[in-house]
């Protein structure tokens, strides 16, 4: 065979991937806005990524698995899930369609193939949408926003309805807070639509009217008077920590529940995929998704002392700077925090050490930690030092994490990275809290000391954690399969 006829046979195949996947984005979306049913792929996000973005995405699930991961299985893998009557759903479809390419029976249907694989769908029960208020409108609040009116769907989860800021309330502020969410520095731009309605004081975000409200204190609002319901208010200003303060979040008509996005004294602090299930939301109205950096190194310790048992260890994380350092030398309140964040190393403290016990009580007093700002505005990273109980390999290790990453409760929050040249910027928009960095990780002769290192985006991997934890709180996690 020619060169040239080859050529020809890689465009003719190029281009039946690439109409495939249009085809998948059609069936994809179809999925999303009449059924509710999301789709991911090895917990990469799906909706509203382009042809090349998701022909990628098949790449890696493949490098992933180690077995090719066809873009034309996927699509009937898709066809066949929306011929079913599924609940509200989010659905892996690299899982599933990995299982359609294992099985054994040539004779079997990608639609039995997913009936059996989904039958325990007809036992879930529905729910009633919440109402969502986002108090406060900083890096968290914003990227709570947008992913919130990205992903509203139908409407049958998760509604944003409003956002409580201090100060007036005129046509300059409201564009000022629009022109914010449309356009992040480190994010990009919002990709969806951003309008002002100066005369009712919102922001329509995706056609849909978001409330601002302005308010010195919780006390002084009234949402029934938005027509907003039994609420959950997700405060990230940081002002109110503990139980007592936050629970002012609860004295306004309206409100119903509270999620702090910050490590919270008095109240549960949860990292979900960890501990939630060890709290009732029928029986408590206040929670914590705890810190970023706790979110990233739990489900990763919690792994470890599972399999292996840790005896002690160390953290250190090396974490990007944040508003609350300054820009360039000034007075501050601690120290080393005062000096210019974009020009210095800055080793501060950080509680996730201790702050991991909250979820793994067995952990409690076994780990010191540390923290060192650096010159990145946003992607951190953690070392955990550990001495474990049980000897492992390095092969061994990565097994365990791999396996984690596939299967169990922490699919969402652990993503094993294959690359060889993973650094910060990589790992931007990464929507898992815990990014397992395999090629990086030490084995001591011993096999019992064990040097692991975990990237984390701690803007958007953290935000995603507080929408998984928020979406628990208000009983409205759908039917999944991982």
């Amino acid at each position: 065979m020619s060169q040239q006829t080859t050529y020809e046979k890689e465009l003719a195949f190029q281009a039946d991937r690439r109409k495939a996947t249009v085809e998948f984005i059609k069936v994809l979306n179809d999925l999303w806005y009449d059924k509710s049913i999301e789709l991911v792929l090895f917990k990469n996000q799906l909706l509203d990524q382009n042809v090349s973005e998701i022909l990628y995405l098949h790449e890696y699930a493949g490098e992933f698995v180690q077995k090719p991961i066809s873009i034309f299985d996927s699509v009937e893998i898709a066809k066949a899930i929306k011929d079913l009557d599924l609940p509200a759903s989010k659905l892996d479809i690299g899982k599933l369609t990995y299982e359609f390419q294992l099985d054994k029976n040539e004779a079997n249907s990608a639609t039995s193939f997913v009936s059996k694989k989904l039958a325990k769908a007809k036992e879930f029960a529905g729910f009633e949408p919440k109402d969502v208020v986002l108090y406060g409108f900083g890096r968290i609040g914003r990227l709570l926003a947008r992913e919130l009116m990205m992903k509203t769907g139908k409407g049958s989860q998760l509604r944003l309805r409003a956002i409580v800021v201090r100060g007036k309330i005129d046509k300059t502020v409201l564009e000022k807070r629009a022109s914010l969410l449309k356009s992040d520095s480190v994010h990009g731009d919002f990709s969806g639509t951003v309008k002002v309605d100066e005369a009712n004081q919102s922001l329509i975000i995706n056609g849909t009217t978001v409330h601002i409200i302005s308010a010195n204190q919780p006390e002084d609002i009234d949402y029934t008077q938005y027509g907003i319901n039994n609420a959950l208010v997700i405060d990230n200003t940081g002002a109110f920590r503990d139980k007592e303060a936050l629970q002012r979040h609860l004295v306004p008509k309206g409100a119903d529940k509270v999620l702090l996005t910050a490590p919270g004294k008095g109240v549960p602090n949860i990292v979900h995929g960890v501990n939630e299930l060890e709290h009732n939301p029928d029986e408590i109205d206040i929670f914590s998704a705890a810190s970023c950096t706790t979110n990233a190194i739990t489900p990763v310790l919690k792994a470890i002392e599972d399999t292996f048992g840790v005896e002690h260890g160390h953290l250190e994380t090396i974490h990007a700077y944040t508003n609350d350092q300054n820009l360039v030398d000034n007075m501050h309140k601690k120290y080393r925090r005062g000096r210019a964040a974009a020009l210095n190393m800055v080793i501060t403290e950080t509680g996730a050490g201790k702050a991991v016990s909250k979820a793994l009580p067995a952990l409690e007093g076994k780990l010191t930690s540390n923290a060192i700002r650096v010159p990145v505005p946003n992607g951190s990273l953690a070392i955990l030092n550990l001495e474990i109980n049980k000897a492992t390999s390095l092969t061994e290790l990565n097994g365990v994490l791999k396996q984690y990453a596939l299967e169990g409760n922490l699919v969402e929050q652990i993503k094993y990275s294959i690359d060889n040249e993973l650094v910060s910027s990589d790992i931007i928009g990464s929507s898992a809290p815990s990014i397992y960095d395999s090629n990086a990780t030490i084995v001591n002769k011993d096999g019992k000391n064990i040097i692991l290192y975990i990237w984390y985006d701690n803007e958007y991997g953290y935000s995603h954690q507080v929408i998984r934890l928020a979406k628990y709180i208000a009983k409205v996690r759908r039917f999944t399969y991982y």
